[in-house]
């Protein structure tokens, strides 16, 4: 058994009692009966103890950044031993983009899959059957998982165009850009076909490939007559290029972002516009504003929660200033605290209740340890 704030059901109760959630957490993640072998070996290791030492959501500092060992870790050393029955599902083992070094590998259970999923629903209400394209890395990626299950929450069915996000890196960082430009091209021709022929209601795709795609006039004219909604993801998007697709490209056509990470095993979802009633409609005065400004994404704290960071220092920045993202996944099924991430973004203030920050205007650091970042299409 578990304690009952552990419970993903008690979402409440773990906001109302932050403290009280992260000490539970660390009982568990370091109890030899329920946490993993990863961080029962791990924790012999660490100068504190994590029980007795990490009494808040401020304590996690005290933690080092871990992800580099999860290249090379056995995944079955992550799995916490007090999972049982339906606890203990597996949705997939999945694996970072491999865009600073080796990929990470993560195990995924289904309980929090779903609940990760439905972080994003309020998105979706209201579309109804809907089929779904994703031309987006599937394989080892959790993005492709997602865009499945997505599919099968709208009643529909999953078209897929899949790419190799590592070989388009591994082209870019040897200048390859013909190769580049032919396999994007590739993609896209596959995609075309797919919406040409079939009825697709959601399109789920990278922003440089959203890019790639509405080149076409033909494909442009073919989202903005079925296309009911386009979710964008895997890279970063900039104000402008937002604004552009949602004024001028696909104008009535709702357009959402979602930022997160493997290393997180989930994603934060784009806030929610404030001061219209239909945001997504006509542009007037009321939202020029807002569409100019890039998205603003609140992770489903507490179980992700963000803090942007002072790159040098760690200090945290204060809100409105630009920093490193810093992320953490808390919950019974992982632990994978204060993970510095490749992204610099702005820190915004976080909803009523929830730990940590919200962040926009995310843009990819240059270096990340001894690597060059290579961003390409995912």
């Amino acid at each position: 058994m578990f304690p009952a704030i552990l419970d993903l059901t008690s979402t409440q109760l773990a906001a109302a009692e932050p403290d009280e959630y992260i000490r539970a957490l660390m009982r568990w993640h370091f109890g030899e009966e329920t946490g993993s072998p990863f961080w029962l070996r791990r924790a012999r290791s660490l100068d504190f103890d994590p029980i007795a030492d990490v009494r808040t959501y401020a304590d996690l500092s005290l933690f080092p950044n871990v992800v580099d060992e999860f290249r090379e870790v056995a995944v079955e050393d992550l799995v916490p031993r007090g999972l049982r029955g339906e606890d203990r599902a597996v949705a997939g083992v999945f694996e970072s983009g491999g865009t600073t070094g080796a990929p990470k590998r993560f195990v995924m259970f289904e309980r929090w899959a779903e609940f990760a999923l439905g972080w994003d629903e309020f998105h979706y209400s209201g579309l109804g059957t809907a089929n779904l394209l994703a031309v987006a890395p599937s394989g080892p990626h959790m993005f492709g998982d997602f865009a499945q299950r997505r599919a099968r929450r709208q009643n529909g069915l999953k078209f897929t165009v899949d790419l190799d996000p590592r070989w388009i890196k591994q082209l870019i960082a040897r200048g390859a850009m013909d190769e580049v430009e032919r396999y994007t091209e590739h993609l896209v021709d596959q995609a075309a076909h797919i919406m040409t022929t079939q009825s697709v209601g959601i399109l789920v795709t990278t922003p440089p490939l959203l890019e790639r795609i509405a080149r076409r006039e033909e494909l442009v004219e073919r989202i903005r007559k079925d296309v009911r909604f386009i979710c964008w993801s895997g890279a970063h998007m900039d104000a402008d290029s937002r604004d552009i697709f949602r004024r001028e490209i696909f104008p009535g056509i709702p357009l959402k972002g979602l930022y997160g990470s493997t290393t997180v095993l989930g994603m934060s979802r784009e806030r929610p516009w404030q001061d219209a009633d239909d945001p997504d409609g006509p542009v007037g005065p009321d939202l020029a504003a807002e569409l100019d400004a890039p998205a603003v994404f609140d992770p489903p704290s507490p179980y992700i929660t963000f803090q942007v960071v002072d790159p040098e220092t760690r200090a945290e920045v204060a809100v409105g200033e630009r920093g490193q993202v810093v992320m953490n996944h808390l919950t019974r099924y992982a632990l994978i605290p204060n993970n510095l991430e490749r992204d610099l973004a702005r820190r915004v203030e976080p909803l009523p209740g929830t730990l940590g920050c919200a962040v926009s205007d995310v843009a990819p650091v240059s270096t990340f340890g001894s690597q060059t970042v290579i961003e390409g299409v995912y």
